[in-house]
């Protein structure tokens, strides 16, 4: 089971990444980014949905003919997404005014309706679990880093309006980094989203194939220990 674990965690947090692997998703990813706050809020709305229609599926996967399978899917993830809005109007309404549209469109998001029909109907439930939570995660992770880049360099600033999750107590969060800074309007708008995603995706391509020529090296750089040969019967 532990082998089984630390693949599902790797696989969701780097080697099948839903955003930098994958390449789904990249809607929501582009265009609420923009701000750590964002991204985060969005990438906590988008795991409720993916750990709860993934349970949700698994639980069901011996009960669903292939005929109808996918339009069930859909409505499990329609229902999971309405309860994240619902929660989010409730407790962060500011946050959920200022993502508007891409809450509901988690729907379509194809991550999540991917993991269902690839993983979750074929798996148990605590496999399930654990790859919904490690693919959110990692899509989690890429938005985190996406929007952090985006807002230093579009506004200067890190953590601006984390009261928006956090409450009144976290107002003072915000990091000014730079005095008198000039917006740089490329970064916040969707092309900057764009070059910093390529950017991203590049940064694990080379640590890829980094970590591939170092163990490469490493196989080629190991002795060759000769083996003695055992050889039976009598020489005439």
């Amino acid at each position: 089971m532990s082998n089984s674990v630390t693949t599902l965690v790797k696989n969701g947090l780097w080697s099948n990444n839903a955003a930098l692997v994958q390449i789904l998703g990249l809607c929501p990813l582009l265009a609420v980014s923009g701000t750590v706050v964002n991204a985060l809020g969005l990438g906590l709305a988008t795991t409720v949905v993916l750990v709860g229609s993934n349970i949700a599926v698994s639980l069901i996967r011996n009960y669903v003919a292939d005929a109808i399978r996918l339009p069930a899917f859909v409505m499990i993830i329609a229902s999971f997404t309405t309860c994240a809005e619902l929660l989010m109007q409730a407790y962060t309404y500011e946050l959920y005014q200022v993502l508007g549209i891409f809450i509901p469109l988690i729907v379509t998001n194809c991550t999540i309706l991917g993991r269902a029909d690839a993983f979750a109907r074929k798996n148990s439930l605590v496999p399930s679990i654990i790859d919904g939570l490690a693919m959110s995660f990692g899509f989690l992770v890429v938005l985190v880093i996406l929007g952090a880049m985006r807002e230093i360099i579009g506004q200067g600033t890190l953590f601006t309006n984390m009261h928006l999750i956090f409450g009144e107590s976290a107002r003072g969060w915000q990091i000014n980094l730079f005095n008198d800074y000039p917006n740089f309007l490329f970064a916040v708008l969707p092309p900057g989203a764009f070059v910093g995603l390529g950017f991203l995706i590049a940064a694990k391509n080379a640590i890829d194939a980094y970590h591939e020529k170092r163990l490469a090296k490493q196989q080629t750089d190991e002795p060759k220990v000769s083996k003695r040969v055992r050889v039976t019967g009598s020489i005439s």
